[in-house]
């Protein structure tokens, strides 16, 4: 069953918006905060924020750009490119927060980046087999009743 038109703008607004929020959060001034703890649970926190900031990017992007596809193999190679664009975008906030005089390029941030985009990938994709396999059982049994 494909999305209707109107939940796929729905998604594309919110993925724009969640562009838009990451964008902000990657490049705006945060000196002036109250201290926070360093690390969780021994992981640095900045690298937490960091994959909590990227683990949504490929659900919005298959959901905005209505890649719920009819064969495991269009699925696949549907979220293959939505990885691909996110880690491309990654590494992007990365060089620009680089060039910022009040931000640092950390190449450890865009690990926690991509990590993010790929466990999300990998979950979307198992989810949306297992909508198939659903699917395919559900007419398989209607065409058995005929």
């Amino acid at each position: 069953m494909k999305p209707s038109r109107t939940r796929s703008v729905l998604f594309t607004i919110a993925m724009c918006l969640y562009v838009g929020t990451v964008a902000y959060l990657c490049f705006a001034n945060f000196h002036k905060l109250p201290d926070v703890p360093k690390t969780l649970l021994g992981i640095p926190m900045d690298k937490i924020v960091h994959f909590c900031m990227f683990f949504p990017f490929p659900v919005l992007a298959y959901l905005a750009y209505d890649k719920l596809t009819d064969t495991p193999l269009r699925a696949l190679a549907a979220l293959v490119s939505i990885c691909a664009v996110g880690c491309i975008f990654a590494g992007v906030t990365e060089i620009i927060q680089g060039s910022l005089p009040y931000r640092t390029q950390d190449i450890k941030d865009y690990g926690a980046d991509c990590l993010a985009i790929g466990i999300a990938s990998l979950l979307t994709f198992i989810i949306d087999l297992s909508k198939m396999r659903k699917e395919k059982c559900s007419v398989n049994t209607a065409s058995s009743r005929s």
